[in-house]
């Protein structure tokens, strides 16, 4: 059985944020810092790594697998696009565990054909982080892909507010991954302890 994740899924593109927000709680965070070359990813990846073992997080890089291996991290999450030159089995026999990106049925088939350690879905609702082919997913969608996937962690990611935040964790979702609605705020350190009130609410469990 794949273990658990934490509720509150924050990801950043900068390990300066993780000095500002770990300590408001956070348990589990993504470095999503792109388009860096070798050596500038390298060291975003290192100092991430040391502030979240300073403040007993759970680091997940994206992207960088190669430099995943190099710096010892233990999570690493790809992309669909990653996952065409990642080399998976030396990704697994370096023990990392593996999240990978889905939007379709058929990046759902493949993502379950590595067997994950989570599964993300998205964009659940529009969003202003990236350029999508994809319409947004909506709740619906939530529900089928945790029916698909069953234990298998389901992250939502997407357009997520606190507003949403209710719907989206009744809908199925296990952990709930936000970018802007934090890095945009006027307050990201009160927004992010919003959000980790909001994901810690007792789930109700399906009838």
């Amino acid at each position: 059985m794949a273990e658990a994740l934490p509720a509150f899924y924050l990801i950043v593109d900068s390990a300066a944020w993780l000095e500002r927000l770990l300590p408001c709680g956070v348990t589990l965070v993504q470095l999503r810092a792109k388009d860096l070359g070798d050596e500038a990813a390298r060291a975003e990846i290192l100092a991430a790594k040391a502030i979240c073992e300073r403040h007993g997080a759970q680091l997940i890089v994206n992207d960088y697998w190669r430099l995943a291996i190099e710096t010892g991290c233990d999570y690493l999450h790809l992309g669909q696009g990653d996952l065409d030159d990642a080399d998976v089995p030396a990704i697994r026999r370096a023990g990392i565990r593996l999240g990978l990106s889905t939007h379709d049925e058929a990046e759902l088939d493949r993502a379950l054909s590595f067997d994950p350690d989570y599964v993300a879905l998205g964009p659940i609702y529009p969003t202003i982080l990236k350029k999508m082919p994809w319409a947004p997913q909506g709740l619906e969608r939530i529900g089928e892909w945790k029916r698909r996937i069953g234990d298998i962690p389901l992250v939502a990611i997407g357009g997520l507010t606190i507003e949403r935040a209710p719907g989206v964790i009744a809908a199925g979702a296990d952990s709930l991954a936000v970018v802007t609605d934090i890095s945009l705020n006027a307050d990201p350190e009160g927004r992010t302890r919003q959000w980790l009130a909001v994901t810690a609410q007792p789930r109700k469990q399906p009838s």
